[in-house]
């Protein structure tokens, strides 16, 4: 069954045309990649600081291969094959289950292309991350209330560049792993693949408890093969894209302590990345998505957000003083050099390689069914009732990634995402990928082969830094 008929969408197009319209999208997005590496290869002869050897993506031209590369290319056979038959009709506890433990086997499985080394236990220990920090944080309180005193660079006590680059909450969650006897590269790199690989069960439970049960399932293969999975395994953006999921995920089930909970988790993502200010739309989607008590959600989610905020605040981090300064911060260091008019749409050739290639043909099947929405019903909408209405009717597999594209566009657009946004946009990129699902079935195993395909390649040809 097609997920797009289940959702209340509009009827999908004649084949031919959804053929010829997906191959277009293919050939728009071969030539978006094609210009990014040409124009980034050029830049970098002539000395533009873009400061990403091989641009769009940070990396650097390295063919390998690994004992991770036997099991990457199993792991994403037994997903395309019978794993994505066997997603349509099993148990939903057993789909969950076995999409995590898939998720974690495919991102540990890309990581170890690298070496069990330099691909996971080591990625997180350099100077510029979090975990070069921890060993300084005695004092959690006192942390907090000096953590805007050292954004800034070139005084003697700044944050390295990730820890700088973000509110305390991405620091935390390091010095906590430390406190709880996890220390150490090894312990944060796999807390990274473990909890990025949820979202592979968040997203599918959104998309359950929001009505849209087929799409949950169709998604799902979409999610465990997730090319992102690259950066995943290991940057701390696995963890802020995985308690995100989370935080929408619990927004979206019944139940205000539920919401209140959900509220938690997005405020406390707040002060995770400074961009996580964009995931409201995604939130505000989901509640207006909710079949029932969307004002009683709306409120309790905003305690959990408002609790958090009052929280941090308290303790002496201002967020607005923070962002104030790290917006300075970012204009110290390379993002003074990175020229915005090439990064302005290069980087949405770094979110196709981590989104995959199905991402043009899925987006545009959702921007398709939501034209169609607003063609038979909004217009004939006579008040703000019927209006939601009709937005409710054309389904989460349309308008959250609609919310996350929008999301994208923002962070784009506002010159603070320069490059590195095939792992900084993860937590949007995985809301982008539930559009697959309004895609036909049949076609679904050709496009996860090229989603293996392009993690793969990318994991392959280039050394991929976090």
């Amino acid at each position: 069954m097609n997920p797009a008929s289940t959702l209340g969408t509009a009827p999908e197009r004649a084949p031919t045309r959804r053929r010829l319209g997906d191959l277009a999208v293919l050939a728009v997005e071969a030539a978006l990649l094609a210009a990014a590496v040409l124009v980034g290869v050029l830049l970098n002869r002539r000395g533009v600081g873009l400061h990403a050897d091989a641009a769009p993506l940070y990396a650097t031209w390295l063919p390998h291969v690994g004992w991770g590369t036997p099991a990457a290319v199993l792991v994403a056979a037994v997903v395309i094959g019978p794993g994505m038959r066997w997603a349509r009709t099993a148990r939903w506890g057993a789909l969950l289950a076995a999409a995590w433990l898939a998720a974690v086997a495919w991102t540990l499985s890309l990581a170890l292309v690298d070496g069990a080394s330099a691909g996971l236990t080591q990625r997180l220990t350099p100077q510029a991350e979090y975990l070069h920090e921890v060993p300084g944080v005695g004092d959690i309180p006192a942390m907090l209330a000096g953590f805007s005193g050292r954004i800034l660079d070139f005084q003697p006590e700044s944050w390295s560049t990730h820890t700088a680059g973000h509110p305390p909450g991405a620091l935390l969650i390091f010095v906590w792993l430390d406190r709880v006897g996890l220390a150490g590269g090894a312990s944060a790199a796999l807390a990274c693949v473990l909890i990025g690989a949820t979202v592979s069960v968040s997203v599918p439970v959104t998309l359950r408890a929001l009505g849209a049960a087929d799409a949950a399932r169709a998604a799902t293969p979409f999610l465990v093969l997730l090319p992102g999975a690259v950066w995943v395994g290991a940057s701390a953006d696995g963890i802020f894209a995985g308690v995100v999921a989370a935080g929408l995920a619990l927004l979206a089930v019944r139940g205000p302590v539920a919401a209140a909970v959900g509220g938690l988790l997005l405020g406390f993502a707040l002060y995770l990345s400074y961009g996580f200010v964009l995931v409201g739309l995604l939130a505000l989607a989901v509640v207006a998505l909710r079949p029932t008590r969307r004002v009683g959600a709306l409120f309790a989610a905003s305690a959990g957000v408002a609790g958090v905020a009052v929280a941090f605040t308290a303790a002496g981090f201002q967020w607005w003083v923070g962002y104030r300064l790290v917006v300075e911060r970012y204009y110290q260091g390379w993002a003074a050099e990175r020229p915005y008019a090439y990064w302005v749409w290069a980087n949405l050739a770094a979110l196709l390689l981590a989104a995959g290639p199905v991402l043009g043909p899925a987006l545009r099947q959702a921007v398709v069914t939501a034209a169609a929405a607003a063609r038979s019903g909004l217009a004939r909408g006579r008040d703000v009732r019927d209006r939601a209405a009709v937005i409710r009717a054309t389904g989460p597999a349309v308008l959250l990634p609609l919310a996350a594209g929008l999301a994208v566009l923002g962070a784009d657009l506002s010159g603070l995402s320069k490059a590195e946004v095939e792992r900084i946009w993860l937590p949007f990129t995985v809301w982008l990928l539930v559009a697959a699902a309004l895609l036909p079935p049949r076609v679904h195993r050709w496009w996860l082969v090229g989603q293996a395909v392009t993690a793969l390649a990318v994991n392959h040809l280039l050394w991929t830094v976090s």
